[in-house]
């Protein structure tokens, strides 16, 4: 498989903080997003590839090994630990055998042949002339996408994926966010040589909605309002993520001015019974098609 830069994907270089990870894989997310960009089967590519790099480099621990191993970060410290064990082997049967111990791999010898059988999907590394083969590997780990609409993160609710034949039901809290992941232990693909089985990566994808802006727990929309309500004052009623409620207009309410309604946001992550703020822009909405007799009345407003 073809090394991919993840860095070069979301465009960012190594220097970059998890903020500029954060925001460069947003921006790019928006652009790549399958619902935008239907039957793009080269958008959808990248929209994996973008998902895959963040996955990476937005945790800080997967991030420092990525750097260290590149392509190979997911089993880069299990591969030191194997090469360690096999040197330790060779010298054992060197120190036994007087030299010719026919030991898999030596101090010289190059070891790309065990990388690519670790990596490359052969089943881990061969059996010595001895007929043994020692070290217990863990499986790969498996990545996963769950595209939830902001409606459905904002309530807890049970999900079922099929991984690797096996159903597996997990239950989703209340205010997931997009990008995070969350991780199953045991979940991925089964261990070599009776190690154990790799973990299960769920990231969430949560498009922009029509209605709310979220932002971080809090929630902004947009009413319109009449002309007549802005000025005299009067009712609104305005949606909110658990059904509508009546907002009071004040007099003179201008165009663009914002107002907050404590505890309808978005549910704080964990934290049952707490909830952000939502916050409600006025848009005035002028009349058109004005009568003779409206159009007068609106002179005598501007004249007095």
């Amino acid at each position: 498989m073809a090394y991919i830069d993840y860095y070069k994907i979301l465009g960012v270089d190594k220097s970059a903080t998890q903020d500029d990870i954060k925001k460069a894989y947003r921006k790019l997310a928006r652009k790549l997003h399958p619902d935008l960009n239907p039957d793009d089967k080269e958008a959808e590519k990248k929209f994996k590839e973008l998902n895959e790099a963040n996955e990476v480099l937005s945790n800080p621990e997967n991030r420092a090994k990525y750097d260290k191993y590149g392509e190979h970060w997911k089993h880069g410290e299990e591969y030191e630990k194997a090469r360690q064990q096999q040197r330790q082997q060779y010298q054992q049967q060197q120190n036994y055998s007087g030299g010719f111990s026919g030991a898999d791999f030596g101090e010289g010898e190059d070891f790309s042949d065990f990388f690519q059988s670790m990596f490359g999907g052969a089943g881990g590394f061969r059996k010595s002339s001895r007929g043994s083969a020692s070290g217990k590997f863990k499986g790969q780990d498996v990545q996963a996408e769950l595209t939830l609409n902001l409606r459905d993160a904002a309530k807890t609710h049970p999900q079922t994926f099929e991984i690797n034949g096996k159903k597996v039901r997990i239950t989703i809290p209340a205010g997931v966010y997009d990008g995070q992941q969350i991780k199953l232990k045991g979940h991925g693909n089964p261990g070599f040589n009776g190690g154990p089985n790799g973990d299960l990566y769920i990231t969430f994808n949560i498009p922009a909605d029509p209605d709310f802006e979220r932002i971080g727990d809090d929630l902004k929309t947009k009413v319109t309002i009449d002309l007549y309500t802005a000025v005299l004052g009067g009712d609104v009623k305005v949606n909110t993520l658990d059904g509508s409620v009546n907002l009071k207009v004040k007099p003179e309410t201008q165009n663009g001015m914002t107002v907050r309604l404590k505890g309808k946001g978005f549910p704080v992550y964990k934290k049952d019974g707490q909830h952000g703020d939502l916050f409600v822009t006025y848009e005035v909405k002028l009349p058109v098609n004005l009568t003779d007799k409206q159009k007068e009345l609106f002179e005598q407003l501007k004249n007095s």
